[in-house]
């Protein structure tokens, strides 16, 4: 898929549509260049940089639960702290992220509790839903209610943050809560995992109801947002050609690579198909599925997490690499490791490096041009 922002004559006669990205259209480029596999050498970075909208907000909202808060005192939020960082040339799209629909809008519009958590260190307010049912057969006629007060909610929190964003930033997709993960927001992990045996009709049910459900989510969502230069904004990926949906295989991050197969790709292979592809990510104790979800239909890029007790992935890319192909990847790594693995040459491409501990904009800034100029 070719994005607008490769066409040389448009980027002449069009301002770029985000006043808060300092990087413009070569970031832009660059993205798409790696999410379309056209540059398996190419280095991008994204530095993140400590801002004062972020210190406030955590001194306003301590971690542990909380209220579903203010629409509009989260768009400003956003706005103080994407502009703050708008000084940062990197290869970062700035966007806002509907953090309060992490996950507890799926069960929420089925008539679930949602509770609401402050993380205060990264300026979140997300949330989550215990179980709605005992064991999955009773969760046999769940429909999808258009007027229900939570996915009214959700659109208007988006609509909010449309205006609030307009020509400043992007609003990120927000996760699929589908497959397995949505048989978790029934019945909790457990009971998902016998259903697996005791219930497989059921569980089938459940995820062709959350196919539907998800797709009646994302659709609203690219309805009200639209794109960006033809693509969608992501804080996982910064942006990507298309229609893009985040994914997650969690669930079998604990299960056989079997189970995943049986189980888990076809689900993630239809949502990926209905849109324009997507990306997920895998945490630590996730890595025994590499192989196979980097051969997804419709795969974008693979966000590894790190997670305690676990080598961090940036110290085992290059065996990360082996395992994937050409997949893109999205790796944390602090600043300090980041740029001696500069100094020395040893940066592996095709992935996007999220340097954290950034000292400053400055710093960033320097680094990127080092970045930019990196040729493996």
């Amino acid at each position: 898929m070719t994005h607008p922002s490769t066409d040389a004559g448009e980027k002449e006669s069009r301002p770029f549509p985000l006043s808060y990205c300092a990087g413009g259209w070569e970031t832009l480029d660059r993205l798409a260049d790696l999410y379309e596999r056209r540059a398996p050498d190419l280095v991008c970075a994204v530095f993140e940089v400590r801002t004062a909208a972020m210190d406030r907000f955590g001194e306003m909202h301590p971690a542990g639960f909380c209220e579903y808060p203010d629409p509009h005192k989260r768009i400003t939020f956003w706005d103080e702290h994407l502009k703050e960082r708008s000084r940062v040339e990197d290869d970062s799209v700035p966007c806002a992220y509907l953090t309060e629909f992490d996950q507890g809008l799926y069960g929420g519009m089925l008539g679930g509790e949602v509770r609401f958590l402050s993380d205060s260190g990264v300026g979140w307010i997300s949330s989550m839903v215990p179980p709605l049912f005992e064991a999955l057969p009773e969760a046999a006629g769940l429909t999808f209610d258009p007027a229900h007060p939570w996915f009214r909610r959700y659109l208007d929190q988006v609509d909010v943050f449309v205006r609030g964003a307009e020509g400043k930033f992007g609003i990120s997709h927000l996760i699929l809560i589908d497959g397995l993960n949505f048989v978790f927001e029934l019945v909790g992990a457990t009971n998902t995992y016998l259903a697996l045996t005791e219930h497989p009709e059921d569980v089938r049910r459940a995820i062709d109801f959350a196919f539907d459900l998800n797709v009646r989510i994302h659709e609203a969502f690219f309805e009200h947002v639209g794109l960006v230069a033809g693509g969608t904004c992501s804080t996982m990926i910064g942006w990507g050609p298309g229609r893009l949906v985040c994914e997650s295989v969690d669930p079998f991050h604990m299960t056989s690579v079997d189970y995943f197969e049986r189980w888990g790709r076809e689900p993630v292979e239809r949502i990926f198909n209905h849109f324009d592809g997507g990306v997920l990510h895998i945490h630590a104790n996730g890595r025994h599925l590499l192989e196979a979800v980097s051969t997804l239909a419709g795969l974008k890029g693979i966000w590894l997490g790190d997670d305690r007790g676990y080598e961090p992935s940036f110290e085992i890319l290059g065996e990360v690499r082996r395992r994937v192909g050409d997949v893109p990847l999205i790796v944390s790594v602090p600043y300090d490791r980041f740029t001696r693995a500069l100094d020395d040459h040893a940066l592996i491409g095709g992935v996007q490096y999220v340097v954290t501990n950034t000292p400053d904009a400055d710093a960033a800034n320097q680094q990127t041009s080092r970045v930019r100029s990196y040729r493996l």
